[in-house]
């Protein structure tokens, strides 16, 4: 994470996408009997959706934890973008499961 003059930039192993359309893929797919996984669709778990609050509160408490359904209106599993209020974000304090 860096913080630059428009706001936090958010950065990591997970982290995709540039500048301002950052996010995180949530995957589905397949693990067959010798483990190999087959993605079948995924979603896009949007960072720059996440309110500038939630997100200063987040890097103060030690993490950012986003809640959402697995499925879509019709039961399929969840894909494309994914910005509230499909997806709820919100501060957890590390070590402490409280958020804020």
């Amino acid at each position: 994470m860096r913080s630059r003059l428009e706001g936090l930039d958010l950065r990591g192993r997970h982290i995709q996408g540039r500048l301002g359309a950052r996010f995180l893929y949530l995957s589905w797919g397949d693990v067959d009997d010798s483990g190999r996984f087959a993605m079948f669709r995924r979603a896009k778990l949007m960072l720059d959706a996440v309110d500038p609050d939630v997100l200063a509160a987040a890097v103060r408490a030690g993490e950012l934890v986003g809640r959402l359904g697995l499925t879509d209106a019709r039961g399929q599993p969840l894909c494309a973008a994914v910005r509230p209020p499909v997806i709820s974000w919100s501060a957890v304090t590390v070590g402490r499961g409280t958020s804020g």
